[in-house]
């Protein structure tokens, strides 16, 4: 996959990059997804894909924690708790949609990582693929890509 990063630029109004995020959107709060918001897509953007991961987890290939993808190229946030308007991918916990972070007590700061990548290409994918699934079947159809950062730790 090549790296591509130029106008892209993803947020939350829920933290800072690299603060923490708030309870309310871990395992240990509500559960529900942050609020996530982008500027900056690519004129030839025809879909989105969203990708939340921790590579921070005690895990061989660390923890995804929400996909969601076959989002329209004119959208440019999501609501908290509103990924199920898209197409959702398993997470980690091999459930669909979002789980919140959640590390092992004492186990440090967790970096999790909110990926947004604007597609060449409307791929209408189906529902259920994990992360590997889905970077392959978007990986030749990057056009660019940002990220922000939030930590938690129990």
């Amino acid at each position: 996959m090549k790296l591509n990063i130029k106008d892209l630029r993803i947020s939350s109004a829920a933290f800072v990059p690299l603060a923490r995020i708030p309870d309310l959107y871990t395992s240990k709060g509500e559960n529900i997804s942050p609020p996530i918001d982008w500027t900056g897509v690519p004129p030839n953007t025809q879909q989105l894909a969203l990708i939340c991961y921790d590579p921070d987890a005690p895990l061989a290939r660390g923890f995804s924690h929400w996909l969601i993808y076959n989002i329209p190229a004119q959208v440019n946030a999501i609501a908290p708790g509103s990924g199920r308007a898209f197409t959702e991918g398993k997470n980690s916990m091999e459930s669909m949609g979002y789980t919140g972070p959640a590390p092992p007590p004492g186990h440090g700061l967790h970096h999790y990582y909110f990926w947004l990548y604007a597609l060449d290409t409307a791929l209408d994918l189906a529902a259920g693929l994990d992360r590997e699934q889905l970077l392959d079947a978007i990986a030749p159809h990057i056009i660019e890509q940002a990220r922000t950062v939030g930590t938690y730790e129990l």
